[in-house]
């Protein structure tokens, strides 16, 4: 008589053990869940106005809200110690494939912004920089619904990349910063 593995003695210690190998080798390569352990941006930093030539935008919104999950809180004019600026979001469609057929089977998308940052006194703190998203679409002629559902949610994951993007430069740019004006105050320091 067959004997089912799952009702031998020793499976569940097996099953546990072989879970225990697969976490601890996904955390020790590095692997983290989207949004644990992301960027930081210094206290300093922390409080910031937002400025966009278009502040109801889909873009602005995206901005504004992976900011404040990153422990920005958004200020007035004359409460923030620095401001970003943000351009306008620029977005490409252009055909990377044509079919046999000599119809489009496959397009490029490209979404940009510059953005800046001011500090409070009026000074750049981070001058302009032009941060890019691009992915690649299949096309169904068929299925053009389909299609231009799959583009408004493609462009939606884009704009919160590029909000991602924005908040790793600034963190990484105001960590240097600091790094660099800790070295320099005690390449100075007495010995």
């Amino acid at each position: 008589m067959r004997q089912r593995l799952s009702s031998h003695p020793g499976y569940n210690l097996f099953r546990s053990a072989l879970l225990l190998c697969v976490l601890t080798l996904l955390t020790a390569c590095g692997f983290q869940l989207r949004g644990v352990g992301g960027p930081t941006v210094p206290d300093e930093w922390k409080s910031m106005q937002l400025v966009s030539s278009n502040p109801n935008s889909e873009f602005s919104r995206a901005v504004f809200t992976r900011f404040a999950i990153n422990g920005v809180q958004w200020q007035e004019a004359g409460f923030a110690n620095y401001r970003l600026d943000l351009g306008n979001e620029q977005f490409r469609q252009s055909n990377l494939s044509i079919g046999a057929d000599a119809r489009v089977s496959e397009f490029e998308l490209t979404m940009s912004v510059a953005f800046k940052v001011v500090e409070a006194e009026g000074e750049i703190a981070m001058a302009s920089t032009t941060v890019t998203v691009v992915r690649q679409m299949e096309n169904d002629p068929r299925n053009v619904v389909g299609k231009e559902g799959e583009l408004r949610l493609l462009q939606s994951e884009m704009r919160n990349e590029l909000a991602d993007k924005i908040l790793r430069r600034i963190g990484f740019y105001a960590s240097n910063l600091g790094n660099t004006a800790a070295d320099s105050t005690a390449d100075v320091a007495p010995r």
